[in-house]
């Protein structure tokens, strides 16, 4: 009985994890990934590991201190100082529109590529980002806590599948940890960077898992132990590592001095990401993997704009007392649409330029969250006996500084 009642506990605990899972399985790894394996080789393995490990502890930091507190980071952010807060907002609203258009960018190529329709993208783009709205709107965590289990399933499946089979039809002798001399170019710099800064996903989003473990305890009025909620992290966190390293080998094996280019184009190149299952899995794949791919990428869509609209909101009550202000979060929502709109019909004709602007904001603007997140939960807010262990604690520390070192060779090459 015991057995089952333990088991029954975990499954309600379960949910932010496969979240944050879905957040960051998206262009960091259908895009960044592949291109890393494709263009410079195994050696952005080595760089790969280094980012998900250094940036662990600043995501577990964000379920630990809502799991402690009942609280979200942002509220954690406030009670430290009110200025920190202002800085958050500030950051956020800089870079939320980027982020936003180039998820969503990601998304309507792969949509183009299923549904095989030859129309300008910005009408897929603006259709997509209407149904994110009505679905946020009217389904709320609910529906998107349940859409995402089932895409992260489908996903991760149909990719280790693409991954083995790729992996059993390369000679092992054949594969090499060599790599591009063109990693240590400006270019290159440049690109490192931009892969480090989703990967998995942008530190600054450690916010968002602190909301939605709020918002699961909401949802299925359990408040787990601290255990049970880090497990359900540590499950989602373990899955993107898998999937950032089976992305890289396909770009590696299918790709790596092949002659290919990746396309500037989001809808060429979605053309190309698909092509990198059927050609391993079979032509009997396509649409499962057409239809696996866009749904992780929609749903990272879903996510990115709910991270960002619950996370303005929350900034908002704080520091301008909004609270009176009828509609506030379908004005964040609507706001966060059009902008992000507006960016991809700039980056219409270069696609790769605007992920890797994407995702150097974040990298640049990491040093910044990771410390705060540090410093919160081993102030007094947390209990001695639930801060961090020790070696989490030294690794953090090790993490700040890789990002800060990192940050500072982007700004002495550019």
């Amino acid at each position: 009985m015991r057995f089952f009642k333990k088991y029954k506990s975990l499954f309600k605990t379960l949910g932010p994890g496969l979240l944050f899972a879905s957040t960051a399985i998206g262009v960091s790894h259908l895009v960044q990934s592949t291109r890393a394996g494709a263009e410079y080789g195994l050696i952005m393995l080595v760089f790969v590991l280094l980012a998900t490990i250094f940036k662990y502890p600043f995501f577990e930091f964000g379920s630990r201190y809502a799991n402690i507190t009942g609280t979200n980071l942002i509220d954690g952010y406030f009670k430290l100082n009110k200025w920190i807060l202002v800085f958050y907002f500030i950051i956020t609203f800089l870079s939320m529109f980027v982020i936003t258009a180039a998820v969503t960018y990601v998304t309507a190529g792969l949509l183009m590529n299923l549904i095989q329709i030859s129309t300008n993208i910005k009408n897929i783009v603006f259709l997509l980002l209407a149904l994110c709205a009505i679905i946020l709107l009217f389904g709320k965590f609910n529906l998107l806590d349940s859409l995402v289990k089932v895409i992260s399933i489908v996903l991760v499946l149909s990719t280790l599948l693409a991954f083995v089979f790729a992996l059993s039809s390369t000679q092992l002798n054949n594969i090499h940890f060599i790599y591009s001399i063109e990693i240590f170019d400006k270019k290159g710099i440049i690109f490192l960077i931009a892969l480090m800064g989703w990967m998995p996903t942008a530190v600054d989003m450690s916010v968002w898992n602190s909301i939605w473990t709020i918002e699961r305890i909401k949802q299925t009025k359990y408040h787990p132990t601290l255990k049970e909620t880090i497990f359900d992290f540590n499950v989602g966190y373990f899955l993107t590592i898998v999937m950032a390293i089976c992305f890289l080998f396909l770009g590696y094996l299918l790709f790596y001095k092949s002659g290919e280019i990746i396309p500037d184009s989001s809808s060429m190149f979605a053309n190309k990401l698909i092509l990198i299952y059927t050609n391993t899995l079979g032509n009997w794949s396509y649409w499962v993997i057409s239809v696996a791919a866009f749904s992780v990428m929609f749903s990272t869509t879903l996510a990115v704009i709910d991270g960002y609209t619950r996370s303005m909101k929350f900034t908002c009550k704080l520091l301008f007392d909004i609270n009176q202000v009828k509609y506030f979060n379908i004005f964040c929502l609507v706001l966060i649409i059009v902008v992000s709109y507006l960016i991809i019909w700039k980056f219409l004709s270069n696609f790769k330029m605007l992920i890797d602007i994407a995702t150097i904001i974040s990298f640049l603007i990491a040093p910044f969250c990771a410390l705060l997140n540090h410093i919160l939960v081993h102030s007094d807010s947390i209990p001695d006996e639930k801060k961090p262990p020790k070696w989490l604690t030294k690794l953090s520390i090790f993490g700040i500084l890789y990002l800060i070192f990192f940050s500072v060779i982007f700004v002495i090459y550019v």
